[in-house]
């Protein structure tokens, strides 16, 4: 499957960003089907072929999350913005036992004022 993802280049702490498409299996540093583009994150300057893009999303191409986001910031895309950060399970299963206890304890304090 192609997909339009983001390769890094540029020097050490100096990152530039490239647009790319590739097959979503190879390495990041694979020579790229086309250069669809690129970002430079420390000026927010974005250069893109709009009508590159949107013919490989109309072949199938699958964007990244990262580039959906860029791509609606340009108005490229006329839908909502994904969410990038992933949560873990574990870190999921706690916070979801962290409302439980929150939601539990003013109940608890009700509880013993009555009881007074």
């Amino acid at each position: 499957m192609v997909s339009i993802r983001l390769t890094r280049v540029g020097k050490k702490r100096r990152p530039l960003y490239r647009i790319v498409v590739m097959d979503k299996t190879k390495d990041p540093w694979a020579k790229a089907l086309e250069i669809l583009g690129s970002r430079d994150p420390r000026t927010k300057e974005t250069i893109l072929k709009e009508d590159r893009i949107r013919y490989w999303i109309s072949k199938g191409a699958e964007v990244s999350k990262t580039v959906w986001n860029i791509l609606v910031d340009q108005k490229i895309i006329e839908e909502k913005k994904q969410s990038v950060t992933h949560i873990s399970s574990a870190r999921k299963k706690k916070m979801e036992e962290k409302q439980k206890a929150g939601a539990q304890t003013p109940q608890s304090t009700e509880q013993t004022a009555q009881a007074k």
